[in-house]
């Protein structure tokens, strides 16, 4: 490659060295700009050269910079630039939001509990017909509950408690409205909030969509994995897919076979989700009937132990 052929392959070659003037100090606003128009971000983000070329030199002589050291201090900026912008994309992609709202609603509810414990403990010191639960604490911030001696404070955790309770309420509605647009399938297989804690537990819809169904079926079981590894424990069934009703509602002796029943149906539904987002009904009905004949062993089971036990007289 000649000279005149490098300069123009380099990633610096229509980038204008003025666009570096306060790169290294925009904000997450402007590194969205940039993604959307920056010669620089996209110079680095879609620039290649089918071979290596001596970049520091060609750049001085095409007078990008005025030595070595500058032209590192602007690859520097680009870089760090073009990853400001990926960044931003990608957190702002409907995947990123939806692990945000229900990791949000998860710190609610479990702070929400928490303080609603702190809170039955307290009032329990000064009046012994303190209720429990969140429950209680809408009692007391509407005002159904009186305390028997000076309960300003408590009064006032509680409506910490409820305010907690009200915004995990409304970040659930949020989850239940949004992961059917963005996951169709697994939200139709799974529910939307179990659909969204998998996706929240995986990083986003493409890292699901990228797992194996063994991998899903134990997602959210980490700990009993790595003690099984260990040596210390047996494999786990099924991590956080326990809550779906197919495996929940399968006899415990079955119930391994429902996971993976359950989990490799969700694993299709993300991989269809992600890469054409089609909505394939057809999936919940194959689940259904695996479901169905997996439950009918258990079934089948009991009848011939019941049969077995009889005896004529």
């Amino acid at each position: 490659m000649t000279d005149s052929a490098a300069r123009t392959a380099g990633w610096f070659a229509d980038v204008d060295p003025d666009e570096f003037d306060g790169l290294d100090d925009r904000d997450a606003g402007d590194a969205r700009d940039a993604r959307d128009g920056s010669t620089v971000v996209t110079a680095i983000r879609e620039g290649q050269t089918e071979t290596p070329q001596d970049w520091p030199t060609l750049a001085v002589d095409d007078e990008f910079a005025d030595d070595e050291a500058a032209y590192y201090d602007r690859l520097h900026d680009a870089t760090m630039a073009a990853t400001r912008a990926a960044v931003t994309e990608r957190e702002a992609a409907d995947d990123r939001q939806l692990v945000h709202a229900v990791r949000a609603m998860d710190d609610c509810e479990r702070t929400a509990n928490e303080l609603a414990e702190r809170l039955v403990e307290w009032a329990g010191t000064v009046d012994p017909d303190a209720g429990t639960g969140v429950s209680f604490a809408r009692e007391l911030a509407r005002g159904d509950h009186e305390l028997e001696s000076e309960s300003e404070p408590i009064t006032s955790l509680a409506e910490r408690v409820v305010d907690l309770a009200d915004e995990a309420a409304d970040l659930r509605e949020f989850v239940e409205r949004q992961t059917p647009t963005i996951a169709p399938n697994l939200a139709a297989l799974a529910g939307p909030v179990l659909a969204a804690r998998l996706i929240s537990l995986a990083g986003g819809l493409e890292d699901v969509a990228k797992k194996p169904s063994g991998t899903i079926q134990v997602l959210g079981a980490e700990d009993a994995l790595f003690a099984h590894l260990r040596g210390h424990a047996p494999s786990p069934k099924h991590g956080l897919i326990y809550v779906h009703d197919a495996v929940r509602g399968t006899h415990p002796d079955e119930r391994g076979s429902a996971a993976r029943a359950v989990a490799g149906k969700l694993s299709i539904a993300a991989r269809v989700d992600h890469y054409s987002g089609e909505r394939k009904p057809e999936l919940d009905a194959e689940l259904a009937e695996r479901i169905e004949t997996i439950q009918a062993r258990t079934a089948e089971d009991g009848d011939r132990g019941d049969s077995g036990g009889e005896t004529d007289e």
